[in-house]
């Protein structure tokens, strides 16, 4: 190989800079931040032809014989000719192959060329067809947005590397998509943006595919270990085109080439930031970039003498598994097999691949576990017995904090609800936080200078407060700051100790309560005094929210049958020490998500799950009493018919569910921000009806209006009961009752069910509307009817004392 240190052809602006060659090995084409797309001509000193086609960085590259494809953070794919040597016949032939709602982070080619596969931030891989775009195949299963997707050599094997961590393996051998597998603890997770890569990249033979190191599915014991090659992560890898080389970088600075058989070090390179490697099709020479923009490539990367070479027709077989018999290869072939005209019979995971990976020696092929998706059993309790092998490991929730959504670009939201909106702006070395009030009359808004990095927030009328994670040798903070005090000294904050991150953040107008990550509630005053710290029993914690002197906190519980955890909640009257709910379950569906928590206008508690179902807790007070009734389900709203939205859950105010509706595949709003949107509410009783007077219509009017009379009887009864909340708004509330079963008790006798009207008139509040009733049974001249409610009416009035 060349031993002399290459210098860089500067293909790009600093940034995530990615390269493929072309089949024919005559081109190299590299993608950049900058927008552009370069396209080298191999043999060649002449500048490269520029194109600029995207309005965002460019994520991705692949090539096919006759096509090239890039993806970019701008949600779009554009498919190119490779053919079109000039910008003329580029943007004259230049097709967008398909939009995403979310930035995309890679595209890949079938072996045929036929179809490009799409991994987004979105939740689905989309598979377009070249030919004709409205002939898309999309995979589902995945819960987390897709960092990498690869074709298996034959075309009928999909694999989608995600980022918590789990490869999705598809076969495409039917006319609907079958899931083969889903392997966790396979890969690391990673951020959809970061240089860290997760590819599951298949060995040309088909048989395997790997990630440094690999494991023998049949008797978990470990085959092949790629080790001590490198001491941080892996930011790619790449096979040979004959499969007897593999090719690695990562973040210490080195690219590695591995021989298969026998998975040692044949070259070792050291060249920093490399994040993406290409092997030529045809030659001894492999070409890299880096995430500062250059591109190099090193000829002669083996030794002209050393056998065999990186490239040629046959197919070296995959070294990573134990064979006990013969395995038949792929044959080379001169046009790649068609994906729609082949079926492979009975595609079992052992024809896929057996093989999949481990961390061997902590030489940072793949991050410590901690950094994965954590399980009920990982809590920071002591371990007095061995896990029992073959135990299954819970999936717990996942925290996190109402109101804000992730980094999307370089901005992101700390607090959204109906008194004004956090928002943080990454600058690099610090954060910058705006405060926007919808009330400008009554508070001014402001921005300051983050150098705490802070990651959660909460705002309303008094005040905001913020969490930033612990910074190298300094812990948590917790700092407060009041939009306006009678006092001189306005904000304060508080340093947790070391070790200890906060989970949840929640803020009432008496109290400030953060869970942390040893399973504490900690609970403040608004002038920063510390009131309780206690350990939840069910940990670790999701979320928590406040109302007043009431804190609600909820945790991972035990574990259910679909290998999830119950979802646990504690209801604290703080300053009276009193439970109000203890270990009750969070009524989530299975396989839902809880995606919001909060109290309403009024203060009673709220969640908003992954159906679209809003659910208030009922009786919540009473210990013993609480129930999950059900006020709104977004998927019957009569506005969702043939529209893919989504509703993203704001407040619960004046009988009104606040949200912001999201279009698409979006799960979070982004910026510029959009307006709010209120519907009322809709007790599910049964199918709605578009006329008011309709009995279904009615029906629903009674339930939910009890529902809501009983919160505030409820709430008037506490000692916290809401400013906003009068004797005569449950007294009006009663009245509506009444009013709705009046009508429906005439309905009923007009359409001579008797019974009905019985029981509707036991319902009534009032002996006035059950006189009333009598008056509509006399009116429709049900006589018979009526002389029962006359019964039912006088055995609801006391005895007078003369009588006795």
């Amino acid at each position: 190989m060349s031993t002399t240190k290459i210098s860089p052809r500067y293909a790009h602006t600093p940034g995530q800079t990615r390269l493929a060659y072309t089949p024919d090995g005559k081109s190299l084409i590299t993608v950049g931040s900058d927008q552009l797309i370069r396209k080298f001509t191999i043999g060649s000193d002449d500048e490269p032809l520029s194109i600029e086609q995207h309005e965002d960085a460019i994520t991705g590259i692949a090539t096919s014989k006759d096509h090239f494809a890039t993806c970019s953070e701008d949600a779009t794919v554009n498919l190119f000719s490779l053919h079109d040597d000039d910008n003329i016949s580029v943007r004259e032939n230049t097709v967008l192959l398909t939009r995403c709602t979310l930035p995309i982070r890679d595209v890949a080619f079938s072996p045929d060329g036929a179809w490009v596969a799409v991994a987004s931030d979105e939740t689905v891989v989309k598979i377009i067809n070249t030919s004709d775009m409205l002939r898309v195949i999309q995979l589902r299963n995945q819960s987390r947005s897709i960092k990498h997707v690869t074709f298996h050599p034959a075309g009928t094997v999909v694999c989608a590397s995600c980022t918590d961590g789990i490869i999705y393996i598809y076969s495409l051998s039917t006319d609907e998509p079958t899931l083969l597998k889903k392997l966790d603890g396979v890969i690391p997770r990673v951020e959809p943006e970061s240089d860290i890569s997760c590819k599951a990249l298949w060995h040309p033979d088909g048989r395997a595919f790997a990630y440094i190191v690999v494991i023998s599915r049949g008797d978990w014991e470990r085959q092949r270990v790629f080790k001590s090659g490198h001491n941080g992560d892996i930011t790619d890898i790449a096979w040979s085109p004959n499969g007897a080389y593999l090719a690695s970088a990562a973040t210490d600075g080195k690219v590695v080439i591995w021989q298969c058989r026998g998975q040692t070090i044949v070259t070792t390179l050291n060249y920093r930031d490399i994040i993406c490697l290409a092997w030529h099709p045809s030659q001894n020479v492999i070409s890299f970039t880096s995430n500062q923009g250059h591109l190099y490539t090193i000829p002669q990367v083996l030794q002209p003498n050393h056998t065999p070479l990186p490239y040629g027709r046959a197919v070296h077989p995959c070294p990573l598994l134990e064979d006990q018999e013969d395995v038949t290869l792929l044959e080379p072939r001169d046009s790649p097999m068609q994906v729609d005209d082949v079926h492979v019979p009975d595609m079992e995971l052992g024809n896929v691949s057996d093989s999949w990976i481990e961390d061997d020696d902590g030489a940072g092929y793949i991050p410590d576990l901690s950094t994965r998706k954590r399980h009920a059993t990982d809590f920071d309790a002591p371990q007095f017995k061995r896990r029992a092998y073959g135990s299954v490991q819970a999936n717990i929730h996942e925290s996190f904090q109402p109101g804000s959504t992730p980094w999307r670009g370089s901005r992101r939201y700390l607090a959204l609800n109906l008194t004004g909106v956090v928002w943080s702006v990454d600058q690099e070395t610090h954060n910058t936080i705006t405060v926007e009030f919808f009330d400008t009359g009554t508070h001014r808004g402001y921005h300051f200078t983050d150098h705490f990095k802070y990651d959660k927030a909460c705002l309303d009328t008094y005040g905001a407060v913020y969490s930033s994670p612990a910074i190298g040798e300094s812990g948590a903070i917790i700092h407060y700051r009041p939009n306006e005090t009678w006092t001189e000294k306005q904000d304060w904050q508080v340093v947790l100790p070391r070790g200890e991150e906060i989970t949840s953040l929640a803020l009432s107008h008496t109290n400030i309560a953060a869970c942390t990550s040893k399973g504490y509630a900690r609970v403040y005053t608004l002038s920063g005094v510390p009131v309780r710290i206690y350990r939840q029993k069910h940990v670790p914690v999701v979320v928590c929210a406040a109302w007043k002197n009431y804190i609600m906190v909820v945790g991972n519980g035990p574990q259910k049958a679909d290998g999830t955890t119950e979802l646990i909640y504690n209801i604290e009257d703080v300053s009276a020490d009193i439970t109000c709910q203890s270990n009750d379950i969070v009524a989530i569906p299975s396989g839902g998500e809880l995606k919001s928590l909060f109290f309403s206008e009024n203060g009673d508690p709220m969640i908003y799950d992954s159906d679209g179902i809003l659910l208030v807790l009922w009786r919540w007070r009473t210990p013993g009493y609480a129930k999950w009734v059900p006020l709104l389900d977004t998927n019957s709203m009569a506005r969702r018919i043939n529209k893919e939205e989504s509703y993203w859950p704001v407040a619960v105010a004046q009988e009104k569910f606040h949200c912001i509706i999201l279009k698409g595949g979006d799960k979070y709003p982004y910026f510029p921000r959009p307006l709010f949107s209120e519907f009322d509410l809709c007790v599910p009783t049964s199918e709605r009806s578009d006329n008011p007077s309709s009995a279904i219509a009615l029906e629903e009017g009674f339930v939910r209006n009890y529902t809501l009379y009983s919160l505030g009887e409820d709430a008037l009864q506490s000692r916290a009961r809401s400013i906003e909340l009068t004797d005569m708004d449950v007294v009006k509330k009663e009245v509506a009752i009444d009013k709705i079963l009046l009508q429906l008790i005439n309905l009923a006798t007009r359409e001579d069910r008797a019974a009905r009207a019985l029981d509707l008139t036991t319902l009534l509040r009032k002996e006035r509307s059950v006189d009333l009733a009598i008056k509509i049974a006399e009116r429709n001249d049900k006589t018979l009817l009526a002389e029962r409610m006359v019964e039912y009416r006088d055995g609801l009035r006391e005895p007078d004392i003369e009588e006795l």
